[in-house]
């Protein structure tokens, strides 16, 4: 019998091979122990082997590695460092573990979310059940595709955070919108600052599904109301949240101070002409604080302003004098209402009184209460990445408002 070819020593200098048959066998071999059942191979036995094949697979060629990758992804459980290895990979090799592997760990799929390509993620996007935990690595990178898949992938669950950060994409992502306002996790604390930078269309959606009564509100708390007034409204948090959920929305201890006898006078006045001045006691007859009348005035489509007269218990013609006063085209070529206005006036017709009321408080929430000199700054700055530091509204005002801010 003829002896083995005797196995060279280390340190014999490594020359390139032809293509071994006995180094594709190998690996075939060594993938196969790999996916023995446990009753054949104990896990440590499982773990040498694992790391025998990761060592051959660093050289191994992309054929070979793809053939690898074919065979481990049926196996329910792949050893650590060999599924790493094979998801960071090129997206060749890794598609057979992306699409086939049902039991690929949060924590794998994390590793190849930051330390893969955009199509690595792209795929992971489109698994099944993808968690939270990995959907918000998918959203870190900001990449619209990704987010997209994700998106249109109705398992997909997403944390209150990875949604706010997908609202901020919305901005330079437009056809994310319509997505992300079909998704359940989204709450009006979302869409009301996203109303700001959406079209027409997805204004009137956000509308019809997040402009909710405050009756429930109004029901629960209607003797705190009393309560508050006998302790002289001494308490800033509680003021703040029976402010939101009252009735009224004029100001009435706003009358004394201003010029105008009244709100209607003052819209009476703007049609002749919007100055910085009337703005501001619109705003404050309103009830509103001057920075979010501005918003509300400035805003190219006009929805807010059906909104802002609707809530305050101003007639369809206010929101005409309004028009008239941002010196507004009021009819087109053929002398028809203007297709803005008339969507505005629509607006106007479908919303309820209470329902408006809740948008607006929102938006003076969102908007002023929550600007502090911290805010301001960090709008300024454009520092969105320390947003856990802020509350919801704070958050919102600053998604809303740091472009104005940079103008």
């Amino acid at each position: 019998m003829s002896e083995p070819a005797p196995i060279p020593p280390f340190d014999t200098p490594e020359v390139a091979p032809p293509a071994a048959k006995s180094r594709a066998a190998l690996l075939k071999r060594l993938a196969d122990v790999v996916c023995l059942p446990a009753s054949r191979v104990n896990a440590f036995e499982r773990a040498m082997t694992a790391d025998l094949l990761v060592e051959m697979l660093r050289d191994a060629v992309t054929v070979e590695r793809e053939k690898v990758a074919r065979r481990l992804a049926n196996l329910v459980e792949i050893p650590g460092a060999l599924v790493r290895l094979m998801l960071r990979d090129e997206l060749s090799v890794s598609r057979a573990l992306l699409e086939n592997s049902s039991t690929l760990g949060d924590a794998d799929l994390i590793d190849c979310a930051r330390n893969a390509t955009m199509e690595h993620r792209r795929m992971i996007a489109l698994r099944r059940g993808v968690g939270e935990m990995v959907a918000d690595a998918l959203v870190e990178a900001g990449e619209a595709p990704v987010v997209e898949a994700l998106l249109r992938n109705e398992l997909v669950r997403f944390g209150h955070q990875t949604i706010e950060s997908m609202v901020a994409m919305t901005r330079d992502n437009p056809r994310l919108i319509p997505l992300l306002l079909r998704r359940a996790e989204l709450r009006p604390s979302h869409a009301y600052v996203m109303f700001w930078w959406t079209d027409a269309d997805a204004r009137k959606q956000i509308l019809q599904r997040f402009a909710v009564s405050r009756e429930i509100l109004q029901d629960a708390v209607g003797d705190l109301f009393a309560v508050a007034s006998d302790e002289g409204w001494q308490d800033p948090m509680s003021r703040k949240a029976l402010q939101f959920i009252e009735r009224r929305q004029r100001n009435r201890a706003a009358i004394a101070k201003s010029p105008f006898d009244s709100l209607d006078d003052a819209i009476a006045a703007a049609q002749n002409g919007m100055t910085r001045d009337i703005a501001e006691e619109i705003s404050y007859l309103s009830g509103l604080k001057p920075m979010t009348g501005a918003k509300i005035f400035t805003d190219p489509g006009g929805e807010p302003l059906a909104i802002l007269c609707k809530a305050t218990g101003l007639p369809r013609a206010a929101v005409r004098a309004l028009w008239r006063g941002l010196r507004r085209p009021e009819t087109d070529s053929t002398g028809a209402v203007a297709p803005a206005l008339d969507r505005v006036l629509a607006v106007f017709d479908m919303i309820a009184v209470d329902r408006a009321q809740t948008v607006l408080r929102y938006w003076n929430w969102s908007l002023s209460s929550a600007m502090t000199p911290a805010l301001l700054k960090a709008i300024r700055e454009g520092d969105e990445a320390a947003v856990d530091e802020y509350s919801v509204p704070q958050r919102a005002a600053m998604l809303a408002l740091s472009r104005d801010f940079g103008r």
